[in-house]
């Protein structure tokens, strides 16, 4: 660093923060460490008695943590997406309207292993809303070498590491199981849950129908609502290992591409992810849907919502993170639950 007349200090970076005194009113940084002097500055730095500043030297191949920002920024930076303004060498990214968030997991870490540089985000697979807080970035000290940078773009390839997909499948079919529904023993508890958690995602049930435990019938229904187009198909009940249990054989026999019948997350072991080869999906919700608070349904979702295609390897990478604590008052998703990766 070097020192310099203040009036000479357009366009130097500051090294150190600068307070500024007003008796009574405040006692505060007015300039902090890393700002780029305008011609704006100068009078009121004169009127706090600065005469002279340290001032970074621009050094070729040394970035300041504006620029830098500004270059992590375009790592990240996807569709429906919005940046703040860069404050202090860091910038925010804001989500523009409603969907999943996406974080491709493998290249923001290897970008975060290049030293003296940070990639904050929310958790992969979250669902957000338009003004959402989505990521942060910056560099750790005030200046950087150029080559930490270009290190850390190669790595980060080119395509964005963040992304959000928008809701897409608007129509659900519901297939209600269970020969207790179907001849009225007992009330259908579970269709109003279903209701709204598909409601969250702008979704609504557009079908539904109760062919009891009748294997065949299911079948039927599934295909059936696939042939009339609607977006995504729900099974409820039905889906333990009980000889009346008979949901996901059904689902196997309505001609789909079964994914995963089985999950580790408590609640919702049972749970039954597949497709048609169109990509429809078929899901076969296990009782737990019905009362528990946050289950396997809650974690996927979202996915399925943003018709974002569940792989198998995913479903059985959700086991770290996969237990629900059970707490007496429920803040899903502001919890620990399913946030494994």
């Amino acid at each position: 660093m070097k020192l310099i007349d203040t009036k000479n200090a357009v366009g130097h970076v500051l090294c150190h923060d600068l307070t500024q005194i007003i008796p009574g009113v405040t006692k505060d940084a007015r300039f902090r460490k890393g700002h780029i002097v305008t011609e704006e500055d100068v009078p009121v730095l004169l009127s706090m008695g600065k005469e002279h500043l340290y001032v970074w030297e621009k050094i070729p191949g040394m970035l300041h943590e504006d620029e830098a920002a500004l270059r992590l920024l375009a790592l990240c930076r996807n569709g429906n997406m919005r940046p703040t303004q860069v404050k202090e060498g860091k910038i925010e990214l804001l989500a523009e309207r409603d969907g999943l968030f996406r974080v491709d997991v493998e290249r923001l870490n290897a970008v975060n292993d290049e030293d003296e540089i940070i990639i904050a985000t929310r958790h992969n697979n979250s669902a957000v809303c338009a003004g959402d807080k989505l990521a942060g970035m910056r560099i750790i000290p005030l200046v950087i070498e150029e080559k930490k940078l270009k290190a850390a773009e190669e790595k980060a390839g080119g395509t964005p590491i963040l992304s959000i997909h928008p809701w897409k499948r608007k129509t659900c079919g519901l297939v209600t199981t269970g020969s207790e529904v179907a001849n009225g023993l007992i009330q259908d508890a579970f269709t109003p849950v279903v209701r709204q958690k598909l409601a969250e995602y702008s979704c609504k049930i557009v079908r539904q129908c109760c062919p009891g435990d009748d294997r065949e019938a299911i079948t039927a229904a599934i295909r059936q609502f696939h042939a009339a187009g609607v977006d995504m198909i729900l099974c409820t009940g039905g889906m333990s290992v009980d000889p009346d249990d008979r949901t996901p054989a059904a689902i196997a026999a309505a001609g789909v591409n079964v994914v995963s019948y089985g999950a580790p997350v408590l609640p919702g072991a049972m749970f039954l992810v597949s497709y048609f080869a169109d990509g429809t999906p078929v899901l076969g919700l296990p009782g737990c849907v019905m009362y528990a608070k946050a289950t396997i349904f809650d974690l996927l979702l979202p996915r399925i919502v943003a018709d974002v295609p569940i792989t198998r390897r995913e479903i059985k990478r959700l086991g770290n993170g996969g237990l629900c604590l059970g707490c007496g008052q429920c803040h899903y998703p502001i919890c620990p639950f399913g946030k494994g990766d």
